[in-house]
């Protein structure tokens, strides 16, 4: 095990978590582990006996995640959905032209599959709930807490409504949204926030809203809907197989449940928005008609829920003594649905840093660049295949068909694809 600085310098490190979701009480619980000196505070306006179980978000975490959550002992794998396999194809026509036709006479309907047992991994991933997620995490939090209480405390019902940062410190206003009370200011080393919405669109905590005007943020004009589907037991999915099927429109995922139904997300251009105005019964028929013929035939959907996407990034992650991680720092298409990834890597890595050096100041400077490169290849990454949907040139669909019968094809360069999406950037 790696030395702790903290400890040998004698070093208190008070550090304040402002956010329990998931990244946020991962954050939490490997602070709590990795350094046993720091006062650790946890802040979020809901309630802490709020039933999270019936969030109907479903997250979907790649294996470095899992990986991640089992070392802080708070994974539910009985609730889990490994994911085996991810299947990407294009609703055609995708090849147009000669060459179109060529590559189409010789491959076959252009399609990526990326396999856990093709990269000797049990899984590739995992979907679960939202709830399934946060459940054990704050229950292992507040078992913690308990076993510790001077040095580790919950702030739950409470909203932190602005940061002020001083020389060596950072002032947190904090109301208590339960007992009614005027705001009060409590001083930390550092204050890390960690909470924002699911996507662009959704409206955020004040706190998160308050965004330095050096951030990136862009407009794709599409709307995510998202719900849940169920299978004909006649033509059900294939388990623990996520599909993502490319459209004129936009990307269509099918992320596998436990319970042997799928979580919709369904992108579409905002404009011309093709789902809002159909009927249940209409909506199955154009999935059915658009997602591929493998992905199984879907029977019922659950009412859907819009989400106007866009991209929304922090240029830097530091200001002060204070720092910004997961969807606070960076709010991303759900293309390839590494949001959440993201952020539990961001919490992983601040953790880590922490432990290795005392100098707080020392550790933030160096934060910038040490996460730079996961961070921005996922943020460029997850712009370009966003904006593509929209592209009207002659040729981007034939382009784009090609792209993935190359990559079909290239068996290493598939397998480095596999171990970013599960692993980020090492």
């Amino acid at each position: 095990m790696t030395p702790n600085p903290l400890a040998s310098t004698g070093s208190t490190l008070h550090l304040a978590v402002i956010g329990a979701g998931p990244v946020g009480l991962s954050l939490a619980l490997h602070a709590a582990r990795a350094l046993p000196l720091a006062q650790v505070t946890l802040f979020d306006s809901r309630p802490v006996d709020k039933d999270v179980r019936a969030d109907p978000r479903t997250l979907a975490l790649s294996l470095g995640s899992v990986q991640l959550l089992q070392r802080l002992s708070a994974w539910p794998a009985e609730e889990a959905q490994p994911i085996l396999e991810v299947h990407v194809s294009q609703q055609p026509p995708t090849l147009g032209g000669a060459l179109g036709s060529l590559v189409g006479a010789l491959v076959g309907e252009p399609e990526v599959r990326i396999r856990a047992i093709d990269e000797a991994v049990s899984m590739l991933g995992a979907v679960l709930g939202y709830g399934e997620v946060v459940t054990p995490l704050q229950q292992r939090w507040q078992a913690l807490q308990e076993s510790d209480p001077k040095r580790l405390h919950s702030r739950f019902g409470s909203r932190v409504s602005g940061l002020k940062n001083l020389p060596g410190s950072v002032e947190v206003d904090v109301e208590n949204d339960v007992e009614k009370s005027g705001a009060i200011v409590e001083s930390f080393d550092l204050a890390v926030v960690a909470e924002g919405g699911v996507f662009a669109g959704v409206s955020e905590p004040a706190l998160s809203r308050e965004r330095p005007a050096a951030s990136i943020t862009h407009d794709y004009a599409q709307t995510a809907w998202v719900g849940q589907v169920g299978f004909d037991p006649a033509a059900p999915a294939p388990r623990g197989v996520a599909f993502e099927r490319v459209t004129r429109a936009g990307p269509v995922a099918l992320l596998p449940r436990k319970d042997g139904r799928a979580a919709l997300v369904w992108c579409v251009a905002s404009g011309s928005d093709p789902v809002r105005d159909l009927a249940d019964a209409q909506r199955i028929a154009v999935l059915n008609n658009t997602l591929h013929r493998s992905a199984g035939r879907v029977a019922s959907i659950s009412p859907l829920k819009p989400f106007a996407l866009g991209l929304n990034a922090q240029r830097t992650l530091t200001s002060g003594r204070s720092v910004r991680i997961g969807n606070a720092a960076q709010t991303l298409h759900p293309v390839a649905g590494q949001g959440l990834n993201l952020g539990l890597r961001d919490a992983h890595e601040l953790v880590r840093a922490l432990r290795r050096d005392p100098d707080i100041d020392a550790v933030l400077r160096r934060l910038e660049w040490q996460r730079a490169p996961d961070r921005w290849a996922m943020i460029a990454a997850t712009d370009f295949l966003a904006r593509s949907f929209t592209w009207k040139l002659p040729g981007a669909g034939t382009a784009r068909g090609l792209g993935m019968a190359l990559l079909q094809a290239a068996g290493p360069a598939r397998s480095a694809l596999a171990r970013r999406m599960m692993f980020g950037s090492r």
